[in-house]
């Protein structure tokens, strides 16, 4: 299987569609209350609500179009419902990672 290249690819997000997604990326990461390290990239750890779940899941079919080099995992708490976001990828991502959001991060990475 060919390894997609680690770059971004900005026009696979229509114009119009990416200030929307600049703003839910912002709202799931200023609702982030710990991060965990993992291999090669970050969990996110967000309390469930104010649908969470909807901007996860906008946020990352939006984003696997630019970034086609990350894997993403989403995990629910059984008590408590508290949603993890882990993203993760080959070598190098963990540090794309923290410079791609670490603007619309309110913790350090």
């Amino acid at each position: 299987m060919k390894e997609t290249p680690f770059a971004c690819n900005m026009s696979s997000i229509e114009p119009s569609q990416r200030v929307g997604h600049i703003e839910i990326m912002k709202e799931l990461f200023q609702s982030v209350h710990k991060i965990n390290q993992v291999q090669n990239g970050f969990k996110f750890l967000s309390p469930n609500e104010n649908n969470v779940l909807i901007n996860l899941m906008t946020f990352i079919d939006k984003e696997r179009l630019c970034c086609p080099f990350f894997s993403f995992k989403i995990e629910i708490e059984a008590e408590g419902g508290n949603v993890w976001l882990q993203i993760n990828g080959r070598e190098g991502v963990k540090e794309f990672i923290k410079e791609e959001f670490s603007d619309y991060i309110n913790r350090e990475l």
